[in-house]
């Protein structure tokens, strides 16, 4: 008598899944500013596999908190029926995280330099900014589908 495989079964869900690389990490986030809560608890699943030392999770917590709120407020305006795709592939010598919104795009070199003293008040206007800061290397895409926002982390730099 032969035994069958037990079937997996995939959750399910109303967008579609990407294709996935091994050690890939997917998160949908709604586009309400309380989604950001479930930022660190994903990114605490990625490094259950990466293996970061807490320096480099904090400043992937950060770049990762401030991609998916821009993504909500500014991408999605906030829009609930809009979504933030979260994407996080561990390669041979890198973390890529991958934040995607589903909105008009903007222009990354039309954001005002934080640093300006004139705008060293404000209260926005960091983000881009300390993602910058914080990642190896910060890429934007401009798609009809909406704006991706690549985080990278050099690993074998870590190593």
């Amino acid at each position: 008598m032969k035994k069958r495989a037990k079937s997996q079964r995939q959750p399910r869900s109303s967008h579609p899944q990407p294709a996935l690389p091994p050690y890939a990490f997917h998160l949908d986030c709604r586009s309400d500013s309380r989604e950001i809560r479930r930022i660190e608890s994903f990114l605490n699943k990625v490094n259950k596999v990466a293996r970061l030392d807490d320096g480099t999770f904090y400043r992937l917590l950060v770049a990762t908190t401030e991609a998916v709120n821009n993504a909500i407020l500014h991408g999605n305006k906030s829009d609930p029926h809009k979504y933030v795709h979260v994407v996080c592939s561990l390669e041979k010598y890198s973390l890529v995280l991958r934040v995607k919104d589903e909105g008009k795009g903007f222009r990354p070199d039309q954001i005002p330099d934080p640093l300006a003293e004139k705008n060293l008040l404000k209260t926005s206007g960091r983000g881009i900014f300390l993602m910058r800061s914080l990642m190896d290397k910060v890429t934007f895409r401009i798609t009809p589908e909406g704006t991706e926002v690549e985080l990278v982390v050099d690993l074998h730099l870590l190593r």
